[in-house]
């Protein structure tokens, strides 16, 4: 690769990072450079996750996103792509968090899991995801773009790590062999009333594949799923605004709830 291309990739990197910190947004990548490779765009996420790591944040997990048929259509994209869970990304369910953190935050609710064992290789197959899997949970995950609006493309979110900016996590309880997560119904509510629902199966067809997707993709690149890492399936219905003053909560028949307060 050469040193103009490491260059824009670092450039791109300081950026966003500095867009986050001072909360004014910047141009999204693609109007500069129409036609942005996604393999560039995991690059330019790389290096800002290397660079808040370098400042002592830990890495947790990651996220796959864009899952669903729902946020396929919201974001105009026809595959997933996936982020990076740092530590000070995750929240217990029943936090507060000011809206003032964020610039457009948005939300979804989804299937997590937290992984027993490392889940790596290029052919993992289903049954293989979910022996890996030593936990599920319901999590909310808090979008947010440092760009100037959510008009973006899949390469423009990937270098954002995949738009996450923060993660609810519910309590987490073992997958069960006759727990069909693909059948679970989620009921997302705000201040009570609710907004959306959405089935497991709204994700790839099961949760579970969204492990499969993202040992692929990350074997790609010469990485691999940890035990001991959380990982967000995607959300299983289109994303809702984030207000402040609000009470987020989700809910499903097998899972506990989770929830977020919001100031």
């Amino acid at each position: 690769m050469d040193d103009q291309e490491d260059r824009w990739i670092a450039a791109s990197a300081s950026a966003l990072l500095a867009a986050e910190y001072e909360q004014v947004p910047i141009e999204a990548l693609t109007v500069r450079r129409p036609g942005l490779p996604l393999a560039t765009a995991y690059r330019v996420q790389k290096a800002a996750a290397a660079r808040r790591i370098a400042g002592g944040a830990r890495v947790v997990g990651h996220k796959a996103g864009v899952t669903s048929r729902a946020m396929q259509e919201q974001m105009g994209v026809d595959e997933p792509d996936s982020g990076v869970l740092l530590d000070d990304m995750v929240l217990p369910t029943g936090s507060t968090m000011a809206r003032s953190m964020l610039m457009q935050p948005r939300v979804e609710a989804e299937i997590a899991f937290r992984l027993g064992c490392d889940l790596a290789g290029p052919d993992v197959s289903e049954d293989e995801a979910r022996a890996a899997v030593k936990e599920v949970f319901l999590a909310l995950e808090v979008i947010d773009t440092r760009f100037t609006s959510w008009r973006i493309t899949v390469a423009d979110s990937i270098a954002d790590n995949a738009s996450c900016a923060r993660v609810v996590t519910g309590s987490m309880v073992p997958l069960s062999a006759e727990m069909d997560l693909a059948a679970e119904p989620l009921v997302v509510s705000v201040d009570g009333t609710t907004m959306v629902t959405g089935a497991g199966r709204a994700v790839l067809g099961d949760p579970l594949r969204a492990l499969v997707w993202l040992a692929g993709r990350l074997h790609r690149c010469g990485d691999g799923l940890r035990a001991g890492q959380l990982v967000l399936a995607g959300a299983v219905h289109a994303s809702l605004p984030l207000e402040a003053r609000s009470t987020v909560r989700a809910r499903s028949p097998h899972l506990p709830p989770v929830e977020l307060h919001v100031r």
